[in-house]
């Protein structure tokens, strides 16, 4: 039986720690493990994983190209031929729908995975629903289609 004063590590879990530069009867004395001469055989010797002894790094060698917008919107997209298909589904909850669809609802039904990301509809697809959609924005062709069959459109 085990007790908290007699546990024990098993066998081959734990190491016991490499202690260098202590005499040659060690295994790992002399150079400590450094190998001989060289900049990383120095005291002090730090190096980043990036670097190359002196060579023009990998990163400083290639050539920079393209251009990264950091204050870009991004947005989840939903076409409406598969909102159309899930409207058909008998998964969906029409009953909190009935009002209309905004992301909120859309996010509860499992249609877009993310609550804080903003969505944008898309006009891919048929389209035969009359219902008012709310989201953050829409493509001309979403809006057309929407429009009509005698839906209405709402920016958030």
């Amino acid at each position: 039986m085990d007790i908290l004063s007699n546990l024990k590590f098993n066998t081959g879990s734990r190491k016991n720690r490499k202690r260098v530069g202590r005499g040659i009867g060690s295994g790992h004395g002399k150079t400590a493990c450094k190998g001989h001469k060289g900049q990383k055989s120095r005291s002090g010797a730090k190096h980043f994983a990036w670097f190359e002894g002196g060579q023009m790094p990998l990163q400083r060698r290639i050539p920079k190209f393209g251009f990264t917008n950091h204050g870009r919107t991004e947005f989840q997209v939903l076409n409406l031929g598969k909102l159309q298909s899930l409207l058909n589904n008998k998964k969906f909850d029409m009953k909190s729908a009935a009002d209309g669809l905004n992301p909120e609802i859309l996010f509860k039904n499992g249609v877009i995975s993310k609550k804080d990301v903003p969505l944008k509809i898309l006009g891919e697809g048929e389209f035969t629903q009359k219902i008012e959609i709310s989201a953050h924005k829409f493509s001309k062709t979403a809006i057309e289609k929407i429009e009509k069959n005698g839906g209405k459109v709402t920016l958030i």
